[in-house]
């Protein structure tokens, strides 16, 4: 039987203590979501992970996959949601979670995979991590008290994305799981594939410049993020990368 968030990966980076991952693991399944990956794990010890995860999770805490860096573990999926508590400079467009999780419910429904990033628990995504998300999310708290344990994160995201998804699935007349309605999205892989054909053709041109290209950049990330791009123009996207690579020799 297929679990309700089926095609979201929880990734966890830089994560560093291991009972914060089976707290993790437990949230997971009681929200219906299969998939947890880590990114990079300061010190990863199943077995202390276990005792946190209660007897469901532990399916869950066998099935993890571990990769180097964040473009690995979200290469596959066509919506990279990050999750951040700071705001300004690199981080704009604010999400709220009600927001991020309808996003969530709309990919999922068209059959292809959605992540979910948080970062460590003393400091949050990096900016290099932040370049890898298509869109953020943070979850309003009381400025006195703002810090959440990164389980808890976890769960209210979760617990957003649970009720998006019952609620995507109610709607009369909304597509199969699967259904193209216009073609598939790119996955996360593409789309940093054309990011750097895009900034290899602007730096050429001379339209990117300084000791931060990539600062630069991110207003081309978010246009080609908003505009959810599919396949065929992804393709064309790159075959004009390449023809002004040639042109400019």
């Amino acid at each position: 039987m297929a679990s309700l968030l089926d095609g979201l990966d929880v990734v966890l980076v830089k994560t560093r203590f291991p009972e914060n991952i089976g707290m993790a693991a437990r949230a997971c399944v009681n929200m219906g979501c299969s998939s947890l990956r880590l990114v990079d794990p300061e010190r990863w010890d199943r077995e202390k992970a276990r005792p946190l995860a209660t007897p469901k999770g532990q399916d869950l805490l066998d099935g993890v996959t571990v990769s180097p860096d964040l473009s690995e573990a979200v290469a596959p999926t066509a919506l990279v949601i990050g999750t951040t508590a700071r705001v300004g400079g690199w981080r704009q467009s604010l999400l709220a979670p009600t927001q991020a999780a309808a996003a969530v419910a709309e990919v999922l429904a068209r059959g292809e995979r959605v992540a979910l990033v948080f970062g460590p628990e003393d400091r949050g995504l990096n900016n290099e991590e932040i370049t890898h998300c298509h869109k953020l999310t943070t979850i309003p708290t009381d400025p006195a008290a703002s810090s959440l344990n990164l389980a808890q994160a976890v769960l209210l995201l979760l617990y957003e994305c649970a009720n998006a998804v019952r609620n995507c699935q109610k709607k009369e007349g909304g597509r199969a799981p699967g259904e193209s309605g216009g073609g598939k999205l790119v996955t996360a892989a593409e789309q940093e594939r054309l990011m750097e054909s895009v900034k290899d053709m602007l730096l050429r041109l001379g339209y990117l410049h300084g000791d931060n290209p990539d600062y630069f950049l991110m207003p081309w990330r978010r246009l080609f993020t908003r505009a959810g791009l599919r396949r065929h123009e992804y393709d064309a996207l790159m075959g004009l990368c390449r023809q002004v690579r040639h042109k400019l020799g």
